[in-house]
């Protein structure tokens, strides 16, 4: 999974990039000082795997855990005029197209030493200056592939269905709504996945605020933040409130003086774990895992995914050959110690093809090529 993290200049986007990914990119007082996007790939935390790996372990032999991860992509800020290739324009855009969703940090705090980009706070503002860039973005493409379809009418009459589409589509964001916003069928979806189209992807606005707002458990009271979380109900986005800041400060401890930190702050997990929960939630994925002397694992796949096609995820000669899976929850394992009660118990299940997969299943896929 690929997540951008986007925002206009001096909003806490880079500072927010640098605290959950540890990778340094430079933070400063002025625009574009993200001229390239910066990628950090962060761990994502499961302690369902710690005491998988403490099952497993023999003697002094504790195998290795090997954890989902997302990537994240810092992407250089840009400014109104980015679709006509202002700022970094162009590039901007290049970039999030790569993303399969993305973070949107909206500034929501007052600080009179950190320079606005617009001379004032506006959250909403802030919001449609970028969407309206991504929106000409995409009409551009969409009237690009209006022309090539209407040109293949010519010899194929069954495009015509598209080219309606194309058209509705076109006037949807002429009037500055988001692809998002459009319905579609299974058929028209993969018409407009084809584009790749900016505003089509899921999107988190992260609420930036100041750290007396957030950790006193004000976000509420920010009324800068109420904006942003009334304006993500309407467009079905997700919202999370959250301090850059104060997420810079605890990037450097480690998890139990982290864990302190939270408590006192009245928090139980960081903004990172947060992110990450409703980045799964927000494009529908789920975990399973498997385990053994050799390894302990989480795989991340789409929620409702059969056991052959998430086989696959380990390689491709298990879906290809795949027999059938031997699954346990992880809740059962957990509490019966070790697989070997489990199936003392009868809780590990053969499954077949059509098993759809659970978060946390615990997976030996069998298979034959």
């Amino acid at each position: 999974m690929k997540l951008g993290i986007v925002g206009l200049p001096n909003v806490g986007k880079s500072t927010l990039f640098n605290a959950i990914t540890n990778a340094g990119a430079q933070s400063a007082n002025y625009p574009f000082c993200t001229i390239d996007p910066n990628v950090g790939v962060v761990s994502v935390p499961d302690s369902r795997l710690d005491m998988l790996c403490k099952m497993y372990t023999v003697g002094d032999k504790v195998p290795p855990i090997v954890p989902a991860v997302i990537e994240f992509v810092d992407i250089a800020g840009l400014v109104k005029g980015a679709s006509k290739g202002e700022g970094l324009g162009n590039k901007f855009l290049g970039n999030i197209r790569e993303v399969d969703a993305i973070v949107h940090v909206v500034r929501c705090f007052e600080n009179d030493d950190i320079i606005h980009v617009e001379g004032s706070i506006d959250p909403i503002r802030d919001i449609e200056t970028i969407d309206l860039e991504l929106i000409f973005s995409d009409m551009e493409m969409v009237e690009r592939r209006i022309a090539k379809v209407t040109k293949d009418l010519k010899g194929d009459k069954s495009l015509q269905s598209e080219l309606d589409f194309l058209k509705e589509l076109y006037s949807v964001l002429e009037s500055g709504k988001s692809a998002r916003t459009i319905d579609t069928t299974e058929e028209t979806q993969a018409m407009m996945d084809v584009m790749n189209l900016l505003t089509s992807k899921p999107i988190i606005y992260a609420a930036n605020m100041s750290e007396s707002d957030f950790a006193g458990g004000n976000s509420d009271g920010n009324p800068y933040f109420k904006k942003v979380e009334e304006l993500a109900k309407n467009e079905g986005a997700e919202v999370l409130p959250i301090c850059a800041q104060l997420e810079a400060d605890i990037a450097d401890m480690d998890e139990e003086e982290k864990l302190m930190f939270l408590s006192e702050l009245g928090l139980e997990n960081s903004g990172l774990d947060r992110l990450i929960k409703k980045s799964y939630s927000l494009l529908g994925l789920i975990s399973y895992l498997t385990a053994g002397e050799k390894e302990v694992r989480a795989w991340t796949i789409r929620d409702g995914l059969k056991a052959p096609q998430a086989a696959g995820k380990i390689h491709s000669d298990f879906e290809r050959g795949f027999i059938r899976a031997q699954v346990i929850a992880y809740s059962d394992l957990e509490e019966c110690g070790s697989m070997a009660n489990a199936r003392g118990k009868g809780l590990v299940r053969t499954e077949g093809k059509e098993y759809v997969m659970k978060d946390g299943d615990i997976v030996e896929f069998l298979f034959n090529v």
